[in-house]
């Protein structure tokens, strides 16, 4: 048996001093701070914050077929590093995407005995892959993502409203959630015809070419869509203002719809962009400072469920090179997650149970393991983070433990510093380095 005890325990009823008792990877008692059998193993966290493990719920893992963007090794270890205990992997940017069976054996195949923290995966809608709905959920997807705009890479090509349609009436059935990237190509075709090559390099002209009316229009359809098949959609990395409050009215008519936003949608501000900076390039775009206010806004009513990193890196060659519109967009952010949004977060009185909620709890929810994981609680795995709200450190890249060591927030000092990282009662993380490789499960 292991104890995990601190002062500070992130508890479902609140913030108290507690004894967590692990017994064979899950939390069998939860006592007072003294309550610790004898001749047990103890991890003494002192004032360090415990909190439930993170669960991303956007991870771009890349592997099999671009594992030289990343892979399950370096994904999981900047995890764990991050006090990331379960990440859930997109169906695309992996080749072949996981649209249907054969592709998700294939995915699970490259994961098999590399991962450091527990690894889930959704599915991909298509066009034309409706009938491989129902086995890829038989075989233990989580879920389903699609896009609405191209990719950006050609073996996971968009959907139209026609293709969800088929699609939709299926989800429903089984019960399991769309994730949909909501941007509306006909409004960003309007505003991106030409752009002249000297226009290339502003962010300024990026952002205008993927206006909020783009999110907006595209969260109408889907709002419109779950509202009339009874579909469980999830919009992820909302990035404007107004569509949060779309989903907000959405939520007022009990249309089953949750969304998300990202921690560099909370951190950063468009005029923080330099020209030329493409390493901040992502879509939906990073947008005014109002609109930044308005994501935590919406996080504080509600209105907004959860954040995830959507952790999509790529090679330097990728990112690099001044032109916004040919550079690859997304950013790598998985194991800044926790310190980024505290950073922000704490500056507008939220505290970490707030963080909890957001990374933990409804992460867990939206994969379906709301039983099992994103909780501090009796009968839960032991996915625990050891974290120290007060300690400040400066992003230094080449520190980083993703494969690439691209990041935003370079040079940036964040607080909250991850100490240890437990999945299922397991140190994976401690004292600045993995200490039990490889050991997480394939759910």
């Amino acid at each position: 048996m292991l104890v995990v005890k601190s002062s500070r325990v992130l508890l479902p009823g609140g913030e108290a001093a507690a004894a967590l008792q692990i017994d064979d990877g899950r939390i069998v008692r939860i006592g007072s701070h003294d309550d610790v059998p004898a001749g047990v193993d103890i991890i003494d966290a002192g004032d360090f914050v415990v909190s439930p493990g993170i669960v991303d719920t956007h991870v771009h893992v890349n592997e099999p077929g671009r594992t030289d963007w990343e892979g399950f090794d370096t994904a999981t270890r900047a995890a764990a590093a991050g006090g990331v205990t379960t990440i859930v992997d997109m169906p695309l940017n992996s080749v072949p995407a996981t649209t249907t069976v054969a592709a998700l054996t294939e995915k699970r195949r490259a994961a098999a005995g590399r991962c450091h923290v527990d690894v889930a995966f959704w599915g991909g809608v298509v066009p034309g892959n409706g009938g491989e709905i129902d086995a890829l959920v038989d075989a233990g997807v989580r879920g389903f993502k699609c896009f609405l705009v191209p990719s950006g890479v050609d073996e996971f090509p968009p959907v139209t409203e026609a293709n969800l349609r088929d699609a939709m009436p299926i989800l429903a059935r089984r019960g399991v959630p769309l994730l949909v990237h909501a941007e509306s190509p006909a409004v960003i075709e309007s505003v991106a015809r030409d752009v002249e090559s000297g226009a290339r390099r502003r962010y300024s002209t990026y952002l205008a070419t993927r206006p909020p009316e783009a999110e907006i229009q595209a969260i109408r359809m889907m709002i419109r869509l779950a509202d009339e098949f009874g579909a469980r959609v999830h919009i992820v990395h909302v990035a404007a203002a107004e569509a949060v409050d779309e989903i907000a009215h959405a939520k007022a008519r009990d249309v089953p719809v949750t969304a998300e936003t990202c921690p560099h949608y909370l951190t950063f501000a468009d005029d923080e962009i330099v020209d030329g900076a493409t390493v901040f390039k992502c879509a939906p775009p990073i947008r005014e400072a109002m609109h930044r206010d308005a994501l935590w806004n919406g996080l504080r009513r509600g209105a907004l469920d959860l954040v995830a990193t959507d952790h999509s890196p790529s090679p330097p060659a990728l990112k690099c090179g001044l032109d916004f519109f040919a550079a690859w967009g997304g950013i790598a952010s998985l194991e800044l997650s926790l310190a980024a949004t505290w950073t922000a977060a704490r500056r507008r009185e939220f505290t970490p149970r707030d963080l909890a909620r957001w990374m933990s709890r409804s992460t867990a929810a939206l994969a379906g393991f709301g039983g099992t994981k994103g909780t501090i609680a009796a009968g839960y795995d032991a996915d625990l983070v050891i974290w120290d709200p007060d300690a400040e450190f400066t992003v230094e890249p080449s520190r980083l433990q993703q494969r690439h060591k691209l990041s935003p927030y370079a040079g940036r000092t964040l607080r909250g510093m991850v100490r240890t990282t437990l999945v299922r009662g397991m140190r994976v993380w401690d004292d600045g380095a993995v200490v039990q490789p490889n050991r997480g499960n394939l759910l």
